[in-house]
């Protein structure tokens, strides 16, 4: 049996317990597209977390719950008589050979930038108003100030050279200090938007580097917390100065 088989008869098997599932179990028979939408949601954020930890054995487990609600979904498409798993996967390989034309025709690429480009011209081809139309509106505000600035640049709207970009934040962080009012919190917006087109200036994820500082912040903070508990206190009865020693500790023992 090559891998092609087990392959094939893992996802078969996957579809014979939805089946089974959405036929027998009460829960799973309750299920609408948008009761599992928050679900899904929550299990991707489980997938990153499991990413930005390097954690092999969960990003298994996590891309296992992430499959299931795609299958999930296509059954509830193929109720509704909308659509069905072969139309899902149909549609993306379709999808996958019209945007690869360096792989599937005759188009010659060099480089890594070349075929992002073709991709966002082959979207504008069929179809999308504009560049930008992709970018989901309720894709959190980092990633999405990422993903625009990155669709922008491959059809060329972009700076020619980084000295200018860090320019621009220069340029944003004194407008900002000079706010005042209303006018504070656009300037600030302004400064995150510009920081956050630096980062990908530097091949820098902002969303994944902010992540990061978060784990670590909650990692020291919570360091805090357990020594306020070992000397028998809660955290709002030391002083900042000695918050602030313990979180050195932590800086130096934890990261």
């Amino acid at each position: 049996m090559n891998i092609n088989d087990t392959r094939l008869i893992a996802f078969e098997r996957l579809l014979n317990i939805m089946d089974d599932l959405r036929e027998k179990c009460p829960w799973d028979r309750k299920q609408t597209f948008e009761t599992l939408r928050h679900l899904t949601i929550e299990e991707t954020y489980e997938l990153s977390e499991a990413i930005l930890k390097n954690d092999l054995t969960e990003i298994k487990k996590e891309l296992g719950d992430i499959m299931l609600h795609v299958v999930f979904y296509a059954k509830l498409g193929s109720e509704e008589k909308a659509f069905d798993m072969t139309d899902v996967l149909d549609n993306i390989c379709e999808k996958l050979i019209s945007r690869h034309p360096h792989i599937y025709g005759d188009v010659v690429v060099n480089n890594e930038e070349d075929v992002k480009q073709n991709w966002e011209q082959l979207k504008l081809k069929e179809g999308n108003k504009s560049v930008l139309g992709g970018v989901p509106s309720a894709m959190p505000s980092l990633v999405k100030a990422s993903r625009m600035q990155d669709k922008a640049a491959q059809v060329g709207f972009d700076w020619p050279e980084i000295s200018q970009v860090w320019e621009k934040v220069e340029e944003e962080l004194l407008e900002f200090k000079e706010a005042e009012g209303k006018e504070k919190e656009a300037e600030f917006g302004d400064l995150l938007f510009s920081l956050v087109n630096y980062a990908r200036w530097l091949k820098i994820n902002p969303d994944d580097a902010l992540e990061r500082t978060n784990i670590k912040f909650k990692k020291r903070f919570e360091a805090i917390e357990e020594e306020a508990k070992i000397q028998g206190r809660t955290i709002n009865q030391m002083t900042l100065e000695e918050m602030d020693a313990i979180w050195n500790l932590a800086k130096k023992s934890i990261g």
